[in-house]
């Protein structure tokens, strides 16, 4: 059963007096800019979004002023659980029934793949947070698609990197049945393997285990000094009570939660997890802005907020800077826009976003605190050390993104062709004139490599 919720924020009459008088009403389609949420809100992953990435969203559009253009913002938010057909179709209704602008979140990385490719269709932008596959930015990127938040890569180089430094050389994997868990053991296994590592073996469990007592048994027999756990949510925190059953740590292996925050810590206890390494890209303590946004979130949600959730309000407030920027909510403006504007915000700061649609920014690597070292509410981590944004996350040309697929944002177009459609032509093949390109005109979004005329190219916004 599809459960939605739908906020509609408008702003004052005096917000409004402040929009630019070069603002038409025929810029903003149907008189409203309207974003949509769409992640787990009941299943494994429902902490590590869920309704708390709706709050944050919320906060976002309430920052704003409730209107972007002299127009309200409207949200509406839907639990996908955590199956992509599911979320396909809220997404396709969302879009052709609702006017849907924008959909973020998007917890579960089957799920991103799926709407990601809806979105590149429908020609509408999608901004991910709650997902970490790094194929939305690399050989499924989208013209449409954005990645903020983190990415398997990250979490790999973050927590991998730390765990090998210090001596953890041989892993084992318990990983996640489907394609995030496949990422993030790939990846690290990859560091692990580059930085003179190796890797045992690994063992794949369905979403949603509650009993990991084989899984466990098989890594703990496997010999590993570190059992990577290439999973998420409650699969993490079961995994980590099995270990603990089991006195896997006290008998010298480690653990590594490749994708932990500090919802789950709470959930788990410090006794729990004490000692665990992680990655995250935000942290609540780490200073003033942060604390003052966290005591704010604090007294509407009783919990203090994770990367997930953060990251969805930057989303929400990129995305709505992105509209006022381009003058308008058509599609292919707006993700110029997003391409083009730094990220600068309470949760990023001097971020910037790659062709492929990914967000770089400086991540960080925690130790959980022992319970005798935690002074206050929430006083779960110590920070170890920053993971500048260039070394946790892929460039473009490694990310394996084929750049045909985007739009050169603001660089090479074609006079009087079709609005926005604006090829990489430096990669596109069949003029034989030099200095000549496929005529705009002929193109067609989300196909690839396209049929159409020579014309010469013309250099502008």
């Amino acid at each position: 059963m599809q459960s939605f919720t739908r906020l509609l924020l408008a702003g004052t009459a005096a917000a409004a007096v402040l929009v630019p008088a070069t603002v038409s009403a025929q810029e903003v389609s149907n008189d409203v800019v309207k974003v949509g949420i769409l992640n787990d809100q009941s299943g494994v992953y429902a902490d590590f979004g869920g309704k708390w990435s709706v709050e944050a969203a919320k906060m976002a559009i309430e920052d704003f002023g409730g209107t972007v253009l002299g127009k309200p913002i409207e949200m509406v938010s839907a639990d996908h659980q955590n199956k992509a057909d599911i979320a396909s179709n809220i997404a396709r209704e969302w879009y052709d029934v609702d006017n849907v602008d924008a959909i973020m979140e998007l917890t579960t990385s089957s799920v991103a793949l799926a709407v990601q490719g809806l979105s590149r269709e429908k020609e509408k932008i999608t901004i991910t947070t709650g997902a970490a596959t790094t194929e939305l930015t690399g050989g499924q990127c989208s013209p449409y698609g954005f990645h903020w938040a983190y990415d398997t890569h990250a979490l790999a180089v973050g927590t991998g990197g730390a765990l090998v430094k210090a001596g953890g050389d041989t892993w084992f994997f318990l990983t996640a049945d489907y394609a995030f868990g496949y990422s993030l053991e790939e990846q690290t296994g990859n560091f692990v393997k580059e930085n003179g590592g190796e890797v045992l073996g690994a063992v794949r469990h369905p979403l949603g285990t509650t009993d990991f007592s084989s899984f466990l048994l098989q890594a703990q027999s496997s010999g590993a000094k570190v059992i990577g756990l290439a999973n998420a949510g409650l699969d993490t925190a079961s995994a980590i009570k099995g270990a603990a059953e089991f006195g896997i740590v006290q008998a010298g292996q480690q653990l590594a939660g490749l994708l932990f925050t500090i919802a789950e810590v709470h959930g788990l206890g410090l006794q729990a997890a004490q000692g665990l390494n992680l990655t995250e890209g935000w942290y609540w303590d780490q200073s003033d802005e942060n604390r003052e946004f966290a005591k704010r979130f604090m007294e509407r949600t009783q919990r203090m907020p994770n990367m997930i959730q953060v990251g969805t309000y930057s989303a929400v407030t990129q995305y709505l800077k992105a509209v006022e920027a381009a003058g308008t909510d058509a599609t292919d403006a707006v993700a110029e826009k997003m391409h083009e504007l730094p990220v600068e915000d309470v949760f990023a700061k001097k971020g910037t976003v790659q062709e492929n649609g990914r967000m770089v920014y400086d991540m960080y690597l925690f130790q959980v605190k022992a319970p005798d070292d935690s002074t206050q509410p929430w006083d779960y981590y110590n920070e170890i050390s920053t993971v500048p944004g260039n070394e946790a996350f892929l460039s473009v040309e490694d990310s394996g993104c084929d750049r045909r697929q985007l739009p050169q944002v603001g660089r090479t177009r074609e006079r009087g062709g079709r609005r926005g459609c604006t090829p990489p032509f430096r990669f596109l093949a069949g003029c034989p004139i030099p200095g000549q390109v496929p005529e705009v005109s002929a193109c067609s979004h989300g196909v690839w490599p396209i049929q159409c005329s020579c014309a010469a190219a013309v250099t502008g916004r």
